[in-house]
């Protein structure tokens, strides 16, 4: 297939209103398109509607071999078969912080 005759992939911005919309958002991702997905307008209506619509979204994109990511508080973004999403790994100061271990003995001499 020559890269003329191939359809033109788009990068859209689409918000997420109601649960519905999520056909439509894989229908867009089956096409190619790589897509920014705005989920506060349903995450205002229904927090719980927002996660099952993206767990839906995660699980079908896993499905056809696309990426999904979170892209800031407020939006998705979703790639077709093909693209993959880079992630920069966290830095050391960005690294979960642990608790710190605290010796068996101490925690004996505390207790006296």
């Amino acid at each position: 297939m020559s890269v003329s005759s191939r359809s033109p992939v788009y990068v859209k911005a689409l918000p997420l209103q109601e649960l519905d919309d999520v056909e439509s958002i894989k229908e867009e991702t089956k096409i190619g398109n790589v897509l920014i997905i705005r989920i506060t307008p349903l995450a205002r209506k229904s927090v719980d509607e927002t996660k099952l619509a993206i767990t839906e979204l995660t699980d079908y994109v896993k499905a056809i071999g696309g990426d999904i990511a979170r892209l800031g508080e407020e939006r998705i973004v979703i790639t077709p078969p093909g693209v993959r999403i880079w992630r920069r790994e966290a830095a050391p100061s960005e690294a979960p912080i642990g608790a710190a271990p605290v010796a068996q003995q101490e925690l004996v001499k505390s207790a006296r």
